[in-house]
């Protein structure tokens, strides 16, 4: 009787237990996509992300209206700077990067809308547990608002929705994730941006993760 008793608790505490705020890996590797709503923009990137260090590194293509681009940069937000790479030209461009570095994490201040499997539950590798949030953020333009979806197990990122009013919504899927770096080199500038001199961009907003999309 006691043993049953003791199941019946630890399984109410269990189910008691609701999804908490959480902050992704240190360190990720993976792949994403990015769409918007007014700009009419698709694009793929494989990215490294290091937030021991505060690096980011996007190699990105896609198509924006009628026009195709790439665009290689490297993000360095404790120097401040921004590396625009051309490794076919093996030129470098550096640009200020005048904004804080945020890592990939839950707010606080987030709202958990649902937890879900992604996939199947009917047997075992066949779903993902996910927990959606939501909430607002307070950006130069205005509030904008968000919902992201991260694992239950280890928050690695899945999806985010982003709204602003220039954009509209701005849907970035993560997918090929791997926790580390596999290229820690890829973090690093390349030899030839050695001289580059730091170039200011005048009558622009400065560069965030969001807007290099």
């Amino acid at each position: 009787m006691r043993v049953l008793v003791l199941f019946v608790c630890l399984s109410a505490g269990c189910l008691a237990q609701r999804p908490q705020q959480c902050t992704s890996p240190r360190q990720l590797t993976g792949d994403l996509s990015v769409t918007t709503q007014n700009e009419k923009l698709l694009a793929f990137a494989k990215y490294s992300y290091d937030a021991q260090r505060q690096r980011i590194r996007l190699t990105e293509w896609g198509v924006i209206g009628n026009k195709t681009f790439h665009l290689d940069v490297l993000l360095l937000y404790r120097q401040r700077v921004m590396y625009k790479i051309n490794y076919k030209n093996h030129t470098c461009c550096k640009r200020p990067l005048n904004v804080d570095f945020h890592p990939l994490a839950i707010p606080k201040n987030a709202t958990l809308l649902a937890q879900v499997v992604l996939g199947s539950s009917s047997g075992p590798g066949q779903g993902v547990l996910v927990n959606t949030w939501a909430g607002e953020q307070q950006m130069k333009e205005g509030k904008a608002q968000y919902m992201s979806t991260v694992t239950e197990f280890g928050c690695i990122p899945v999806s985010t929705l982003f709204h602003t009013s220039k954009t509209g919504w701005m849907v970035t899927s993560f997918f090929n994730n791997i926790v580390g770096l596999q290229d820690p080199q890829q973090l690093i500038p390349p030899p030839f941006c050695k001289d580059a001199q730091l170039e200011e961009e005048e009558g622009q907003d400065p560069t965030t993760f969001f807007s290099l999309f």
